[in-house]
This record gives C-alpha cells, structure tokens and sequence, in this order.
C-alpha cells in the first residue's frame, strides 16, 4: 500500500484496515466530483439525483416520504427538504395520501422524468469512465467485498 502513502505523504506504517477505509473515502470523493460536474450545471445534488431516480422507479406510483429516504443511498434527516426542493422545479409533485391524510406521497412529473431522460446518459457515462480499468470480474469481486464490509 504505498500509493497510500504516496498520497498522503507520509512514512508511517498505518494499519491495513486504516489505509483500506482512506482508500476507499478517497475513491467515493473521485466518484462523487465525477457525478457532481454532471449534476452540477443542472442544479441537482447527488440526493435531489437519487430522489428522482426512485420515484421514476415507481412507473408514475406515490411514495411517501419515509419509503423513499429508506431507498436512499445516503439516508438523510433532511429528505423533506430534499423534496421541497425539487418541489420548486417542479420536478416532483405532493398529495396527501388517499387512504392515510397524515401521509403525503410524491410522484415525479413529466419535467422530472424530462430531466432524468436528459441526464442517463451522461450518468452512465461518468459511471462507466469510473469503473472502466475493471474487468467486469472485477467489478463483480470488488462489490462482494464492499457488501462484506457493509
């Protein structure tokens, strides 16, 4: 694990298990900046991304708020202003649930699946630059590794 150390500049020895989870926080900020320079332009953030990509997994069916922060990559607190949000760009509406008026369910509009269907494509793009000196055996291993960890 030299590179580690490389990168970091630094002589000391640390644990395996140390210069594994740097690594691996290193590679998640690579990745991120990658998807972020994507998003970026279009005003949407990694979380608003993921939002919109479940409720258009939904095939135009609600969500409530709680099923959708559990779907979440990066479970958050703040998910209702997530939504309030991509309310304002009217990328998503709100209406109180038919059979629970405590509940509010979200749904994607047609701008937001407009939105998504404009940016696939540069997504999967980022995606596959990012993982592209991996053999798809490799990438197969390295997520059993990372569900290992998890």
């Amino acid at each position: 694990m030299e590179k580690i150390n490389e990168r970091l500049k630094t002589k000391v020895d640390l644990p395996l298990s140390r210069q594994t989870l740097i690594t691996i926080f290193l590679t998640n900020n690579i990745i991120k900046t990658g998807l972020l320079s994507v998003l970026k332009p279009h005003d949407l953030s990694l979380e608003q991304f993921n939002v919109l990509r479940i409720l258009r997994g939904q095939k135009g069916n609600p969500l409530n708020l709680q099923d959708v922060q559990e779907r979440m990559v990066n479970k958050m607190s703040n998910t209702t202003r997530l939504v309030d949000k991509l309310l304002l760009k009217n990328f998503v509406k709100r209406a109180e649930c038919k059979n629970n008026r405590r509940k509010i369910e979200i749904y994607i509009t047609k701008l937001g699946l407009d939105k998504l269907a404009e940016l696939d494509s540069k997504v999967d793009a980022t995606e596959e630059k990012a993982t592209s000196k991996l053999t798809a055996i490799e990438l197969k291993e390295l997520n059993r590794l990372l569900h290992k960890i998890q």
